[in-house]
């Protein structure tokens, strides 16, 4: 057996999310399909991780095994042509040890959230953006962010679906900057809770929006209950950036 690392990004405007669901098309399905047509085996692949319905990717790393020994070169070119017309791209594709999992070996995931703040709608961008229309002050939620940086109890920034045994997580990036018309958000952790970014992102725009001050994005987290949390940010400005190991 031969292991296999992929390097995927996708559109997940169509998709149900990463994981497999019945009924709905989700982008594991549509990776484990190309697979099976390129070389007729079922494998079942491993993810950095699960986004959501709707979320996208330009890094989400996996992880599967195939009998025999295969070329990664001819992996990428022929999963890329069964791939078609799904909005998803094999980047790049590599062997490694037995030892790799997409998710356990990780070390940190990198996401972005991207905020278009104008009056005038997207176009291109639809779909891809979270359509802010509002001014923002990128400044008070860059202040705001930083208090909440480090080992914290999420429980407030936390889906109630969530299915993590804790809720203690480590933040060690959470920045907003304004670049023209858009508002990006970046954070970094070795793992995040269900709807973490996104129910951050909620909580950061009414700081943008002067109805919280920082202080009070810092108390909603201190408070450890979901009632305290903003409004839950659209999936469309989510991204997973990138996968350490």
């Amino acid at each position: 057996m031969a292991r296999f690392k992929l390097t995927i990004e996708y559109d997940g405007t169509p998709f149900a999310g990463w994981q497999r669901q019945a009924g709905q098309m989700s982008v594991q399905e549509a990776v484990e399909t190309a697979i099976e047509r390129f070389c007729g085996e079922k494998v079942a692949i491993q993810a950095a991780g699960r986004t959501d319905s709707g979320v996208h990717a330009l890094g989400q790393v996996v992880s599967f095994d195939l009998s025999g020994d295969r070329d990664p070169f001819r992996v990428r070119e022929a999963l890329n042509y069964h791939l078609k017309p799904h909005p998803v791209a094999v980047v790049e594709a590599e062997a490694v040890g037995d030892d790799f999992e997409a998710r356990f070996s990780a070390t940190a995931r990198h996401y972005e959230y991207r905020i278009l703040n104008r009056r005038a709608r997207a176009a291109l961008e639809a779909g891809r953006v979270w359509h802010v229309p509002m001014p923002l002050d990128a400044d008070a939620m860059h202040a705001a962010a930083q208090m909440i940086l480090g080992q914290h109890d999420f429980t407030t920034f936390r889906a109630a679906e969530c299915q993590a045994n804790s809720p203690i997580r480590t933040l060690d990036v959470l920045t907003v900057s304004r670049q023209a018309d858009h508002i990006v958000v970046t954070a970094k952790a070795r793992s995040f809770l269900h709807s973490q970014v996104r129910s951050m992102v909620g909580s950061l725009k009414l700081v943008g929006e002067g109805k919280w001050r920082p202080a009070d994005f810092r108390a909603a987290l201190d408070a450890k209950r979901r009632a305290a949390c903003g409004p839950l940010a659209p999936p469309d400005g989510l991204y997973l950036t990138r996968v350490d190991y």
